[in-house]
């Protein structure tokens, strides 16, 4: 699978354990950058840059990462088909894909250390979308709020 991985400057300094998890589980990694954290940079940037890599089919799945991981997650949300969540543990990790096809993986630099990411981006990569029609049926609710089509009930 190719992982698209992006981070701003408060995401860098775990940028290459997320990075190494993800090529020690067998997948391919897309670096969309930053490249250093020697200069403040914008994470919107970098969450649009993953979910527009998503998007144009380049990559199945994302990891971003800033200072919390809520901006991330927030700017990634905008994005039509990007479904992103914050998870700092394993179970949110592999749960979001299984049963909400969370495509988009975000993290907070300032709050997951190097050791406890191997683990939660190895339950994102080893997830897969569950089909059961209960979690059908709420994925495409979501996607009817997404695309202004959802009434309610």
């Amino acid at each position: 699978m190719k992982v698209a991985v992006g981070t701003d400057h408060a995401g860098f300094p775990i940028k290459q354990s997320v990075i190494e998890a993800v090529e020690e589980l067998g997948h391919e990694v897309i670096d969309v950058g930053t490249f250093t954290d020697a200069q403040s940079v914008d994470y919107p940037d970098f969450a649009y840059k993953v979910g527009k890599t998503i998007l144009d089919g380049l990559a199945e799945r994302g990891i971003i990462i800033c200072g919390s991981g809520v901006g991330a997650c927030i700017a990634a949300n905008k994005m039509d088909g990007i479904y992103a969540a914050i998870c700092h543990d394993t179970y949110s990790a592999h749960q979001g894909v299984e049963h909400d096809g969370m495509n988009v993986l975000c993290l907070g630099g300032r709050i997951v250390g190097p050791s406890l990411v191997y683990e939660i981006v190895q339950s994102f990569l080893n997830a897969q979308v569950e089909e059961a029609e209960r979690h059908q049926k709420r994925r495409s609710k979501i996607k009817g709020i997404e695309s202004g089509t959802y009434k309610g009930e």
